[in-house]
């Protein structure tokens, strides 16, 4: 009876072998890709890996964060590195504890208001700087695996702010850095006044939070190109902002001045330059005050005028060109022709490929000094290209694990394709 119960059992395991066929094989070879992959990670630490849980180790590797020194991190440390990376200011005063939820009921200008009266509302506290990273997404981020990475162990040192499409339902799992940063956000659309609305709506939900000091824009398909403590230097010790402002006498640059916008805005005054902006908090806090510039490119930039090219580029020139380096930190290919950059997809992610976008460009000007460091970010990365830049992780952004998380992502869909 044993035998014949042990016959038929072996007859299933071959009935179900067979019938899940080529699907079965490959998630066989997929889970021993995975594991293969999370062992090279976890190798010096595998003992310790048995005695706790999951959810002890991820704490446990977790390295505590620390305040940034003068020097930069040993990944980086080789590569040539900006003049002036010193010792983070002394903390700015910051409002009372008060708390205003990032989804709310408030219009636009009501939380623009809030964002100016908490400005002015300083009381003394030891909060170190942060800085804002601001994703405008139309739903999810495929690559937010690599910014967990990127993110783990600094938490104390960033914010982190998204606005999806409103319609957009999806969300993170609990246990994820993202998971309860969603503003409230509104439709946006291409070249249209709503991409500043929602740009000004990002900077107006940073700054209610004063341990803010640094604002980032960011999109889905964009990627880090240095460490957590690199970037952090970078930006908390840099004396200027970063918004891409070019006097273009081309018809994609003058062409698309509109004279009704005289004498308020001139054909001097006009710029043009890359939507993805990085700024300090005084000038956030003088991009979301402006009505007047604002109402003029709301009533007479239309297409081919495009909001998000001009008006930031415009405003910083004609109120504020002494906070401004007049470029961007963020890099985009535009050896393709047409309205957009190029896409990168998994093939184009190498060693060589990541490092001349690092340090590849023409010099740049970073507190009064060159260096070859003119990019912290890049877009725009498909979404097939996690896997290959999670794998040359350790090697460009210093990881020294791979993240439970992470390795969750990849094998979930597996197991959902074999109804596991």
């Amino acid at each position: 009876m044993a035998v014949h119960n042990k016959h038929t059992y072996s007859l299933k395991i071959s009935k179900f072998i067979h019938s899940k066929n080529s699907l079965f094989y490959l998630f066989i070879f997929l889970i021993g890709l995975s594991i293969g992959f999370f062992c090279a990670f976890y190798l010096e630490n595998f003992s310790s890996i048995i005695q706790t849980s999951i959810y002890s180790v991820l704490h446990a590797l977790s390295p505590s964060p620390i305040l940034v020194t003068s020097s930069l991190p040993p990944p980086d440390s080789s590569s040539p590195s900006p003049s002036l990376l010193t010792l983070s200011p002394p903390p700015r005063p910051s409002p009372p504890n008060e708390q205003i939820p990032l989804m709310h009921n408030m219009s636009d200008e009501d939380l623009i208001k809030n964002a100016m009266r908490i400005a002015t509302m300083s009381v003394p506290n030891t909060t170190p700087y942060k800085v804002a990273f601001m994703f405008l997404t139309t739903g999810p981020i495929p690559l937010s695996p690599l910014w967990e990475l990127f993110f783990k162990g600094h938490e104390s040192l960033l914010s982190i702010y998204i606005h999806p499409h409103p319609s957009y339902n999806d969300t993170f799992p609990k246990d994820s850095i993202f998971y309860g940063r969603r503003i409230t956000s509104q439709p946006v659309y291409w070249g249209d006044i709503s991409m500043v609305d929602a740009e000004r709506r990002l900077l107006a939900n940073a700054l209610l939070d004063a341990s803010n000091q640094r604002f980032v824009l960011l999109s889905e398909s964009c990627i880090p190109l240095f460490n957590f403590t690199t970037t952090y230097n970078y930006l908390i010790n840099s004396n200027l902002s970063y918004i891409n402002s070019l006097d273009d006498a081309r018809k994609i640059g003058r062409g698309r001045y509109n004279p009704q916008m005289a004498p308020h805005i001139t054909i001097q005054d006009w710029r043009k330059g890359a939507q993805w902006f990085e700024v300090n908090r005084d000038l956030a806090l003088g991009i979301i005050s402006d009505r007047k510039y604002y109402n003029l490119f709301k009533e007479y930039c239309h297409k081919p005028c495009y909001n998000d090219e001009h008006y930031l580029s415009t405003l910083v020139n004609i109120l504020y060109p002494e906070m401004n380096s007049n470029r961007t930190i963020t890099y985009v290919n535009w050896s393709t022709s047409g309205p957009h950059p190029r896409k990168f997809v998994k093939n184009d992610i190498t060693e060589e490929f990541l490092s001349s976008v690092r340090f590849g460009s023409t010099e740049c000007i970073y507190n009064n000094n060159m260096t070859p460091m003119c990019f912290l970010f890049a877009r725009k990365f498909a979404p097939n290209t996690l896997m290959p830049l999670v794998i040359i992780c350790p090697y460009v952004y210093g990881c020294q694990y791979l993240s439970f998380n992470v390795l969750f992502f990849f094998l979930v869909p597996i197991m959902r394709l074999i109804d596991v």
